[in-house]
C-alpha cells in the first residue's frame, strides 16, 4: 500500500467486525468487494479476539456500499456487531490487501 496526498473527495473509515467472522471465508470476502469497486484502498485483516478490522479509503459512495456488504458478509458468516469509525484520510493507494 501506497501513502499520497488524498483527494478532497475521499473518506477512510475502520470497520471492526464480531461475530462469526473468522474461519468463514469473511477476509476474502472483504478483499473481494473491495478490489471490485474501483477507488478503493486499504486492508483487511483478523484480529487476536476473534474480531475482524477493515480499514478502506475512498469516495464516500463505494466506501458505504463495502460497508453495506460487510453487514451481511459470506454465507458462513454471522455478524453480531460492527463498529465504524471515521478517520482523517492519510491517501492509501494501490490494491486492497489481505493481512494477518
Amino acid at each position: 500500500m501506497n501513502l499520497s496526498q488524498p483527494p478532497d473527495n475521499v473518506v477512510r473509515r475502520r470497520i471492526v467486525i464480531r461475530g462469526r467472522v473468522q474461519g468463514v471465508g469473511y477476509r476474502a470476502f472483504v478483499a473481494r468487494h473491495a478490489t471490485s469497486t474501483a477507488d478503493l484502498a486499504g486492508s483487511v485483516r483478523n484480529l487476536d479476539d476473534g474480531a475482524v478490522e477493515c480499514v478502506v479509503e475512498g469516495p464516500p459512495g463505494p466506501v458505504q456500499a463495502l460497508i453495506e456488504e460487510l453487514r451481511v458478509g459470506p454465507g458462513l458468516a454471522h455478524v453480531s456487531d460492527m463498529r465504524v469509525t471515521e478517520e482523517a484520510p492519510v491517501g492509501l493507494s494501490g490494491p486492497f490487501t489481505i493481512r494477518g
